[in-house]
């Protein structure tokens, strides 16, 4: 008895059957398949190589973590691969600086960070890849013999059955049971569902005897067919190509492995129907080729641009300085990393494509190499420079004309930070050699300054009396021209000593209390014995604040505005009438003050 299983399976293999796996055989898998399995290794590949160095070694990490590590070997092969190639390019990258700095080839020497941890992730993996491979030869084993006693009974179903067995029931248990078996070896199962298919065929032709039992299983197995085409139809549908394809691609292993035979008038017209909605969804490849054809592109022209930004850092058009390079150093490792994250490009393209980046990159280091080394040149001229500065230093450290040294060592500060890098052998020597000159002459002169300051304890005392005096004063009349005289008394006092210098944030904090209580502003008091520094400070407060007043009336004028007919008589509007007149007086006292402190009066 022939069954569907055998039926157009030539034509079944020459385009739809599924990929070599553990339920076919390799030389089953058909030319279109092969390209469809291209295709999506090619998607894999698209995706994977957006990973950084860092990012691929945590994937390994993250694989060799999960429960199911062992089984993932090609998925962590690819990233070891990837690893592996960034290693190698980035070491390659630091040897090319390294022979560009004039250092020997021999004579490098340079382990790569990450490699001590790439090697601890593929030893641990395939520790557990050995584990995962014992133990899957072991389930193999059982699932072998628990296949092979499957069959046995099936093979017992049609010769050694007895009067009253339900062969409807034994035959669903016996193909359920087939169905859940687990995996075997490659090299078992071809044989194996052969001998399986086999006796069920024999089983088929046996029932021949029982026309109604087999037209029940030809009914059950159409449905299943039925049950696949409709699936099939709904695929048509489906946005995502990539997708279709690939449930397409199971539906076929169920075809062929479960979808058992039917009546003789159904099987052709199933199976052309099934082959008719496959042939339409494989028709949509070209819109995924074309859909990635145009990301690549896509991808192609951004690492393009992204090539021809290093090569223009590595050719400044002005001649570049320490600061250029470094701020060049960073934007060419986030290019790098940019490089790096974004997708594939076409195939064709890719190895030219990375090529260009690759000699890009080392071209930007080569030039970026030279700069530096002309530096050694130009560093020791600075170098000349900064000693002719301590020189001066040192023979003017004890100059006691302080109008004449004092702008002099300013300039000398000013003068050194000007000057360039000098060799780093030296740059600490000489930057303490100059400090400790420096810091001679500041510290005499400061020593000396003193001497002359004998009464700026004196200052602290009349200061202390003073602030004593205003603690006292309260808001009863003549409270403001009291304090005003304290203001002018304490402005005609001099320094007081530094460790006293907290007295004036006590008498500023003191006054501003005391002008509360009596309802004044500060720039409001007459003072006088201000220097030309604070009248200018009190001229300019004075002039924000009337900036500010005349600001406010203006917005409260306005608001008086969208009233009908406004009046002081409005108790609404009497409020801001008093606001506005109260502003008004005291914006025409701060004016009075600022033209006297204009006029120096």
């Amino acid at each position: 008895m022939i069954t569907e299983n055998n039926l157009s399976e030539n034509e079944e293999n020459k385009k739809f059957t599924p990929e070599s796996s553990e339920e076919t055989s390799e030389d089953a898998t058909p030319k279109d398949e092969t390209v469809h399995a291209e295709e999506h290794e090619h998607d894999e590949e698209h995706e994977e190589v957006q990973l950084s160095l860092s990012d691929t070694l945590k994937e390994m990490e993250k694989i060799i973590n999960a429960p199911n590590a062992g089984e993932n070997f090609k998925k962590f092969n690819q990233l070891k691969e990837k690893a592996s190639h960034y290693i190698h390019d980035e070491v390659e990258d630091k040897k090319h600086e390294y022979i560009d700095a004039g250092n020997a080839p021999e004579n490098f020497n340079f382990e790569h960070p990450s490699q001590a941890k790439f090697s601890a992730l593929v030893n641990i993996f395939r520790e557990k890849h050995d584990t995962f491979q014992k133990g899957q030869e072991e389930e193999q084993k059982k699932n072998l013999e628990h296949r092979q006693n499957i069959i046995e009974r099936l093979k017992s179903l049609y010769t050694n059955s007895e009067p009253g067995t339900n062969l409807f029931k034994s035959i669903r248990e016996i193909k359920e049971d087939w169905s859940k078996a687990g995996q075997v070896a490659k090299s078992e199962f071809k044989i194996l569902n052969n001998n399986y298919f086999h006796h069920l065929n024999q089983f088929y032709q046996m029932l021949d005897l029982n026309k109604e039992f087999l037209e029940q299983e030809y009914s059950h197995n159409l449905e299943k067919r039925q049950h696949i085409i409709e699936r099939a139809k709904q695929l048509e549908q489906e946005p995502v190509i990539q997708k279709a394809l690939n449930e397409l691609q199971y539906l076929h292993k169920l075809w062929k492995e479960e979808a058992e035979p039917v009546a003789e008038e159904f099987r052709e017209k199933t199976w052309e129907e099934f082959k008719e909605i496959s042939n339409k969804i494989h028709e949509r490849k070209s819109e995924l080729s074309a859909a990635i054809e145009t990301e690549q592109n896509e991808n192609l022209e951004k690492k393009n641009q992204i090539i021809a930004e290093i090569k223009k850092l590595s050719e400044p058009s002005e001649n570049p300085n320490h600061n250029y390079w470094q701020n060049a150093i960073k934007r060419v490792e986030e290019l790098r990393s940019e490089f790096l994250k974004t997708g594939s490009v076409p195939r064709k393209l890719s190895n030219q494509n990375w090529n260009d980046f690759k000699t890009t990159l080392r071209s930007f280091n080569t030039t970026k190499n030279t700069y530096y080394k002309s530096l050694k040149g130009s560093q020791q001229a600075n170098l000349e420079e900064k000693l002719k500065l301590i020189q001066t230093a040192k023979d003017n450290q004890n100059n006691e004309e302080w109008d004449i040294a004092v702008p002099l060592f300013k300039k000398l500060q000013e003068d050194w930070k000007k000057i360039g890098h000098v060799p780093k052998s030296m740059t600490n020597k000489i930057w303490d050699e100059f400090r400790d000159a420096c810091n001679a002459f500041f510290n005499n002169y400061r020593e000396k300054s003193n001497a002359s300051t004998d009464n700026w304890k004196e200052n602290y005392k009349n200061k202390k009396a003073l602030l004593d005096e205003l603690k006292t004063v309260t808001n009863e009349e003549g409270s403001i021209e009291r304090i005003e005289a304290i203001k002018t008394s304490w402005n005609n006092i001099g320094k007081v000593p530094r460790d006293k210098i907290s007295i004036n944030t006590e008498f500023n904090k003191t006054l501003r209390e005391k002008l509360k209580l009596n309802k004044i502003n500060e720039l409001e008091l007459k003072e006088e014995g201000l220097s030309e520094n604070q009248l200018t400070d009190k001229a300019r407060k004075i002039k924000s604040q009337i900036s500010d007043l005349e600001a406010e009336i203006v917005k409260l004028e306005n608001n008086l505005a969208f009233f009908k007919n406004p009046s002081r008589e409005n108790p609404l509007l009497k409020e801001t009438f008093d606001s506005i007149d109260e502003k008004k007086t005291h914006l025409e006292t701060l004016k009075q003050n600022l033209h006297s402190i204009i006029a120096g009066e």
